[in-house]
């Protein structure tokens, strides 16, 4: 376990000169990023593991990280997917019966820098005024100059292909766990439940384990799989997952889930729901900072409900883009009046921006895993082609 006093001291330094001190609880080194922050008051091992922040830096706004450890069943991805990870207090002793290691050691295991002792309050007002923006923490300098001029050499996320970082290099079926399979014989013909394709953009495990639990058998495919190929192995459905950085530049998977629309019932969240405004010609753009955390306010304009939703991106669906759309938008962040859902008024397809598996988390939009079975049994048995 790592110890309290290996403490070494650590610059973070944003892209537009500001600079905050403090220290690393684990790794060394230097680690550039996009930096977000997160106001979840727990989840940090979901976090950490989270395919959608490939490429970012993360600071939990809740002040006390580390007190209930590690443990092997909450990861959301096979590694720590984050670039760095910014406390204000790491706590060095955990105390929870699931837990089999710290914080620092699970960070320390995969080489990620973690530091505490900064004003996570003033960094996280800082960014709500400027917006999020290119940063590097770093041990070995404490020239700031060098240290600016690296960040602003930095291309950030904006116009670059995250996906292609993430996604699995080849299929597989989930079975409590990843088990890798062949295209040429990819379902268990002795499962009588319904078959369903993800296309991997860095898609989170437990949304595998709520399709799993739905009824689902669970075929991941990577992001690069081919409509003709998807369709060539007759699913039931088609799940578009959550992943990181700019959809407008996943040119692919764009163009994948347009050849995909009316094949097979459609079901997106975060990432998906992005790449299905786009391939109905809409447009995404750039939050100033971004929703992350677990109490985002979202109404259903169908129900009239308000869901408190976990939420993690920082690109949205532009409103305006869909007018004219064959969609029904059907929910709206309550925050900023953001698109948060939306389905196809002529085929079996709808997505939503926020995570109805979150976990830490409100279960309040669960019902839709519901939904896109229901959708399934509908259309199941139709040949589409």
């Amino acid at each position: 376990m790592s110890s309290p006093w290996e403490r070494t001291p650590a610059l973070l330094v944003l892209e537009d000169g500001t600079v905050f001190r403090g220290a690393t609880f684990a790794g060394r080194g230097r680690a550039l990023g996009e930096v977000v922050f997160n106001t979840g008051m727990s989840g940090y091992q979901e976090v950490l593991t989270d395919p959608s922040y490939k490429g970012q830096i993360v600071a939990m706004t809740y002040p006390l990280t580390g007190t209930y450890g590690i443990n092997d069943e909450d990861m959301e991805s096979a590694a720590i997917q984050v670039e760095g990870f910014i406390v204000k207090e790491y706590q060095d002793f955990p105390s929870n019966w699931r837990s089999n290691r710290s914080l620092a050691d699970f960070l320390n295991e995969y080489g990620k820098i973690g530091i505490e002792g900064i004003d996570t309050r003033a960094l996280t007002r800082h960014i709500r005024v400027a917006g999020a923006m290119r940063g590097i923490i770093a041990t070995d300098t404490e020239d700031v100059r060098t240290l600016v001029d690296q960040v602003q050499a930095f291309p950030g996320l904006n116009g670059v292909d995250m996906v292609r970082h993430v996604t699995c290099a080849a299929p597989y079926r989930w079975q409590d766990g990843v088990k890798p399979v062949s295209l040429d014989a990819p379902w268990d013909d002795a499962d009588p439940r319904h078959r369903v394709v993800t296309l991997d953009c860095g898609v989170k495990y437990n949304i595998l384990r709520k399709l799993d639990q739905a009824g689902c058998q669970v075929l991941v495919a990577p992001a690069s799989t081919a409509p003709e190929q998807i369709l060539g192995i007759r699913p039931d459905g088609i799940f578009l997952s959550n992943g990181p950085g700019d959809p407008a530049a996943v040119h692919t998977v764009i163009e994948t889930v347009r050849g995909l629309l009316g094949r097979r019932p459609m079901f997106g969240i975060c990432l998906g729901h992005q790449m299905m405004g786009l391939a109905l010609r809409g447009r995404t753009f750039k939050l100033k900072f971004g929703h992350r955390g677990a109490n985002q306010p979202v109404k259903d304009v169908t129900t009239g409900k308000v869901e408190i939703t976990s939420q993690n991106h920082g690109y949205c669906v532009d409103l305006e883009s869909m007018k004219g759309a064959p969609v029904r938008l059907t929910h709206f962040n309550l925050n900023d009046n953001t698109l948060e859902g939306m389905e196809h008024l002529e085929l079996p397809a709808f997505s939503v921006q926020y995570h109805p598996e979150a976990s830490p988390g409100p279960h309040d939009a669960s019902y839709l895993f519901e939904r896109f079975i229901r959708l399934i049994e509908k259309h199941k048995g139709e040949n589409r082609g």
